[in-house]
C-alpha cells in the first residue's frame, strides 16, 4: 500500500473524485471556487469548468461523452459536450444547498442537501422530469451516498450524527427504506464525510478534521485505517483502468490547516478493487 500525490491542486475544498471509465479521467470538484475538475492520471492533466455557484459534486452522464450532471448549491444541473449548463431542478427558494451525490446501477441520481436557517435538509431521488422525491427528511449535512456490490444496501452519512446509515435498497423501484446505523464514530478524531463501496462490500469513508479514510466490513467491523499528511480529507473513490486505485480529495483552510499538501489529490494503490462507478441516466 502507498499513497502518493496524484495532483498538488491547492484546492479550497475538493470534494466527490468519481472515475469517468468512457473517457479514462477522474471527475472532482473544487467547491469553494465554483469548479469542476477532469484530471487525467496518465498525464497528470488537470482542466477546470468554472460556474457562477458552488459545485458539491460532478458525475459523468451516460451516451453524453464529455457531459456532466452537476450538484450546484441551488440545485442540478447538466452540460453537454459543448459545456452549456441546462438547470434540471431549482431549489434556491427553498433555503437548502446542494451537497453529495450518488448515482445508482439503473443510472438514477440521489441528491443531499445541507439545512438553511429555517429550512432542514433532505435526501433525495431526481426523477427523469426534474422533480426531487425526498426519502430522509430532516437532515443537516448530507454526504456520503453509495450502494453495496449487490445493489440491496444504500449507505448514508449525515455528518452531525457523527454515523454512517445504512438502508435497505431496491434497484427495481429505487426505493430505500429502514434507515438505521451502520458505524457509530462519535468517539472517532474527526466527523465522517464522503464515502465509497468496493468489491467485497467494504465500506470506505474519509475523516474530515481526522486526516484519514478508513475501511469498514459489510458487518460493520473496523478493518483498516490509512493516514494522510493533511487533516482535511473530504471523500474518496476507486479508479483507474481496473478500479484499483483509491482516489481520496482533500481541503485547505487557513491559518489552522494550511499544511503544504492540503487541498491535494492523493492515490491509493494495494488496498483492493472497487465497484464502477454508473454514469447518469439523464
Amino acid at each position: 500500500m502507498t499513497v502518493e500525490v496524484v495532483l498538488r491542486a491547492a484546492a479550497a475544498f475538493g470534494e466527490c473524485p468519481t472515475w469517468d471509465a468512457a473517457d479514462g479521467s477522474l471527475l472532482w470538484v473544487d467547491l469553494n471556487r465554483c469548479e469542476a475538475h477532469r484530471l487525467r492520471p496518465a498525464d497528470g492533466s488537470d482542466t477546470a469548468l468554472r460556474f457562477d455557484q458552488p459545485v458539491a459534486a460532478a458525475k459523468p452522464r451516460a451516451g453524453r461523452a464529455g457531459g456532466l450532471v452537476l450538484t450546484l448549491r441551488d440545485g442540478v444541473a447538466v452540460t453537454g459536450p459543448d459545456g452549456a449548463v441546462h438547470m434540471v431542478t431549482d431549489w434556491s427558494a427553498e433555503g437548502v444547498r446542494g451537497n453529495d451525490t450518488g448515482v445508482d446501477r439503473r443510472g438514477r441520481l440521489w441528491v443531499g442537501t445541507v439545512a438553511g436557517d429555517a429550512a432542514p435538509g433532505w435526501l433525495g431521488r431526481l426523477s427523469g422530469d426534474g422533480a426531487t422525491h425526498r426519502v430522509v427528511t430532516d437532515t443537516r449535512l448530507s454526504n456520503g451516498i453509495a450502494w453495496s456490490p449487490d445493489d440491496r444496501r444504500m449507505y448514508f452519512v449525515d455528518t452531525p450524527t457523527r454515523r454512517v446509515d445504512v438502508l435497505d435498497y431496491d434497484l427495481a423501484s429505487g426505493t430505500a427504506a429502514n434507515r438505521r446505523p451502520f458505524v457509530d464514530l462519535a468517539d472517532v478524531e474527526g466527523v465522517p464525510d464522503g464515502l465509497c463501496v468496493d468489491a467485497d462490500g467494504g465500506v470506505w469513508v474519509a475523516l474530515f478534521r481526522g486526516g484519514a479514510v478508513r475501511r469498514y466490513t459489510p458487518e460493520g467491523r473496523l478493518d483498516r485505517e490509512i493516514r494522510f499528511p493533511v487533516s482535511l480529507t473530504t471523500a474518496c473513490g476507486f479508479g483507474g483502468p481496473d478500479l484499483t486505485e483509491l482516489y481520496v480529495t482533500s481541503a485547505r483552510r487557513a491559518p489552522e490547516h494550511d499544511e503544504p499538501l492540503a487541498g491535494s489529490v492523493f492515490v491509493v494503490t494495494g488496498v483492493g478493487q472497487g465497484v464502477a462507478a454508473p454514469a447518469f441516466a439523464g
